[in-house]
């Protein structure tokens, strides 16, 4: 059973590839220039003037070093939640190529398992950009800075299963507008991306802290300035696969009612 769920799903993922192929253009500024244009203005331009005043708050570091492990995690995402909510619903709703793939012997957890795995592929290709931009900047202070892909893959799935979950319960695109105000923006600006949370209010602080994103700037910033510790780490890591595991359950869940009733 297992070997056929794999394969169904790569069947899937194969279906979300050839589409990709065909329209990968229209992402290129949305996944690969707006990155790289934060990166630019907030490391370098914005980065220059707080090197002028001091480091300290930041650990020392340059603000560029500080910052891009933390636009790395928060790329991922912005392209998680992106591939997560419109696509969602254009496979019920609009395209209805949910309803043409479950026709087929393929299940509802199918349907949703390449839809993950695609969203995977889409995280991954463009952080990987990302990370070689870094570094080319000069952004990584240490070579474990790499490993910021996987847990930027990582983000991206936490974030997308649930996100995924909630789209399909829903009948039009307005609630997504909920999604990206109340958490996506409030995530980005208040994750540690930017700054340490230890400057936030203490009430806003412990609120951040159940950000999956600032697990993963975390983590994936201790991984660049090479300050990594095990048990830190591995807590991230947790509650990161949490996310992603019980989402994945619930988004399997949800559509499976959504296609079968």
């Amino acid at each position: 059973m297992a070997v056929l769920a794999v394969e169904n799903g790569r069947r899937q993922f194969d279906y979300w590839l050839t589409v990709y192929k065909r329209t990968w253009k229209g992402s290129l500024v949305s996944s690969f220039l707006l990155p790289l244009l934060y990166l630019a203005a907030m490391g370098i331009g914005l980065g220059s003037f707080v090197d002028d005043n001091g480091t300290g708050a930041l650990g020392g570091v340059s603000y560029l070093q500080f910052i891009a492990p933390g636009l790395l995690a928060a790329t991922a995402l912005q392209i998680g939640v992106a591939e997560s909510t419109y696509p969602v619903m254009g496979g019920i709703r609009w395209h209805k190529t949910y309803f043409s793939m479950i026709a087929t012997p393929l299940r509802p957890a199918d349907v949703m398992y390449g839809q993950l795995a695609f969203i995977a592929f889409r995280v991954l290709t463009t952080c990987a950009v990302f990370v070689a931009v870094i570094a080319a900047f000069g952004g990584l202070k240490s070579a474990w800075g790499v490993l910021g892909l996987p847990v930027a893959l990582l983000v991206g799935l936490a974030v997308s299963a649930p996100v995924c979950a909630y789209a399909t319960t829903l009948d039009n695109d307005s609630g997504f507008a909920m999604v990206f105000r109340f958490g996506v923006i409030p995530a980005f600006l208040f994750s540690g991306a930017f700054f340490p949370v230890s400057q936030l209010p203490n009430w806003i602080e412990w609120l951040a802290y159940l950000s999956p994103l600032w697990h993963g700037v975390e983590l994936s910033r201790d991984l660049s300035l090479g300050t990594v510790e095990l048990l830190p780490a591995l807590g991230n890591i947790a509650y990161l696969s949490a996310w992603f595991g019980i989402g994945t359950w619930l988004a399997v869940r949800a559509l499976t009612r959504r296609l079968i009733s």
